[in-house]
């Protein structure tokens, strides 16, 4: 087990813990309603709700989306600290996951594509953390239309890398995992963008709701990389960063005496949810002069 496992489980228990924080804050000054609140007004007379209480009269920009409980301070604050780190946490574990497939002999298309759509969400989130969507519309929209779209795609490919290097049945029942959250993210997605187009209040809030349920279903599954984490290593982050060059050796070694091949197909029956890093290729002098 190697300390890497902490990085998307804190990845998921940080954004989902603090973006619950600025709705909170958000609720307890008045800047949104709450999530549960289902009548809205057109117009609202002056506000005489206690300080510390949620809104007694709502309208259509009192409409809990996540976005709008992080427009005005001092929760805006917090939630472009939470946009920044969990998109630089995002990045990592992007990097490590297409080092790891790639390290299991799988590299392809798809792990490439995984890789550019997890960055891309990254690069979303920051634009929505920081661009807020009642100071800075445009770009806020911007970044959001990059993140959703971008973290959806990312949640696919993975489910579909996590069938291809599955070797026990416990990496298939992972594989299901993974699936049943990118459905369940699709799914939200899609009906918040129906519902968002509405002008009925009742459907704007269902959009809110649905946008939390997507959020937290993507952060929840970057989450699950916890389970493959425990194996990298060293070496796991050399395999992404000089694929090229361990390919040219690759080739190399193929024309000896078969070693390479041998190594290849050990890599390729590792369980990638496996504890043990017993399984990476030994590179000490000796073996080099065997092979």
């Amino acid at each position: 087990m190697t300390a890497w496992i902490i990085l998307p489980v804190g990845l998921s228990a940080f954004s989902i813990t603090g973006i619950w924080i600025v709705y909170a804050m958000a609720v307890m000054n008045h800047h949104v309603c709450p999530v549960e609140n289902w009548s809205y007004n057109v117009t609202c007379a002056e506000e005489t709700a206690k300080p510390g209480f949620p809104k007694t009269c709502c309208t259509i920009q009192d409409i809990p989306l996540i976005s709008k409980c992080g427009s005005y301070p001092p929760e805006s604050c917090l939630f472009s600290l939470i946009g920044n780190v969990g998109a630089f946490m995002v990045v990592m574990v992007c990097l490590l996951r297409y080092a790891q497939v790639i390290e299991h002999g799988h590299h392809c298309w798809v792990n490439t594509g995984g890789l550019i759509s997890g960055c891309a969400n990254a690069v979303g989130l920051v634009m929505v953390g920081n661009f807020q969507v009642d100071h800075a519309k445009s770009l806020h929209y911007v970044g959001a239309g990059v993140a959703f779209p971008a973290g959806l795609l990312f949640v696919c490919l993975q489910c579909v890398l996590t069938y291809r290097v599955a070797v026990t049945a416990l990496d298939s029942w992972m594989a299901h995992v993974r699936v049943s959250l990118a459905v369940g993210s699709l799914v939200s997605l899609v009906l918040s963008g129906i519902f968002f187009i509405h002008e009925s209040f009742v459907l704007q809030h269902a959009a809110a709701i649905c946008e939390w349920v997507f959020t937290i279903v993507i952060l929840v599954f970057y989450g699950t990389f916890t389970y493959e984490f425990g194996t990298v290593t060293l070496e796991t982050m050399l395999a992404g960063l000089q694929r090229h060059h361990r390919h040219g050796m690759g080739v190399i070694i193929g024309g000896g005496a078969g070693g390479g091949a041998v190594g290849g197909a050990s890599k390729g029956l590792k369980s990638p949810g496996g504890s043990s890093t017993s399984t990476h290729l030994n590179c000490t002098p000796e073996s080099i002069a065997m092979l």
